[in-house]
C-alpha cells in the first residue's frame, strides 16, 4: 500500500522517577502528493516524532509503515539502505560537508549505493538548476548565503528521488523574506516529485501553506 501510516505510536524514555512520555498513541497517514505541518510548543515532541517516522529512532510501541513496508523488520543494514533510499532530510541546519563543493554535497546520499553514477550526477545538477544554483555547482558552502546552504540541502534531500521528505525547522535560521521563497521552493519541489511532506515549524507562516496541520502537545496529536 502507497503512502505513509503512523499508527499508535507512543515514546518514552527511563528516568530515575517514572518514565519520561514523550508520544502517546500518536496516529496519522498521508497519501503520495500529500503534505502536512506538525505544529507544537518546545519540547512537545515534535523532533522526536519525526525522528521516529524517518527510521532514526524507534518507538515504545506502535508502528509506522511507508509504501507497505514496516522498517521495524529491517534488520540495521537494511534499515540504513531503505532510509538513504526513501527518505529524505531537511533541517534547521543544513548540514553541508564544508569540504565538498555544492555539487559533491548534493551527491553525497547517493555514496552509500556504491560509486556515483552519470545519471545521479545528471539529477544532481538538474536539482541545482532547479533551486537556482547551477551557477554555484563548484562553490564551498562557506562561499554561499545561508539561504543558498538551504537549497543545496533541499537539492540534496531530493537526490534519491524519495517517496517521504521530512523538514524539521526549515527556514528557522532564516531571515523573513528568505524563509519565505525556500517556503516557496519546498513546496513547488514537492508538488514536481509528487512526494509526502512533512514539515515540523514554529512558523505559522510555513504551516499555513501545507495542505493539513496537525497540533502536537502534552504528547498527543490533533487537527490544528
Amino acid at each position: 500500500m502507497a503512502g505513509l501510516l503512523v499508527e499508535n505510536v507512543s515514546k518514552e524514555f527511563p528516568t530515575r522517577a517514572e518514565p519520561l512520555v514523550v508520544l502517546r498513541d500518536v496516529s496519522l497517514a498521508l497519501q503520495q502528493g500529500q503534505n502536512l505541518a506538525i505544529i507544537g510548543p518546545s519540547g512537545s515532541g515534535k523532533s522526536t516524532l519525526l525522528s521516529i517516522i524517518g527510521t532514526l529512532d524507534a518507538p515504545s510501541s506502535g508502528r509506522v509503515v511507508l509504501d507497505g513496508q514496516d522498517p521495524a523488520q529491517l534488520d540495521e543494514p537494511r534499515l540504513a539502505a531503505f532510509r538513504n533510499r526513501r527518505i529524505g532530510f531537511v533541517f534547521q541546519d543544513h548540514h553541508l560537508l564544508p569540504q565538498c563543493s555544492v555539487l559533491e554535497n548534493v551527491l553525497v546520499p547517493t555514496v552509500a549505493a556504491g560509486p556515483t553514477s552519470p545519471e545521479a550526477v545528471r539529477r544532481a545538477g538538474m536539482l541545482l538548476d532547479r533551486v537556482g544554483l547551477k551557477d554555484r555547482v563548484d562553490h564551498r558552502p562557506a562561499e554561499l548565503s545561508g539561504g543558498e546552504r538551504q537549497r543545496v540541502a533541499l537539492a540534496r534531500a531530493l537526490i534519491n528521488q524519495p517517496a517521504l521528505l521530512l523538514a524539521d525547522e526549515p527556514t528557522g535560521n532564516l531571515d523573513r523574506t528568505t524563509a519565505a521563497r525556500i517556503a516557496e521552493l519546498l513546496l513547488d519541489l514537492q508538488r514536481q516529485e509528487q512526494m509526502m511532506l512533512i514539515v515540523v515549524t514554529h512558523s505559522d507562516r510555513l504551516a499555513g501553506l501545507m495542505g493539513r496541520q496537525l497540533e502536537l502537545d502534552e504528547g498527543r496529536l490533533r487537527e490544528g
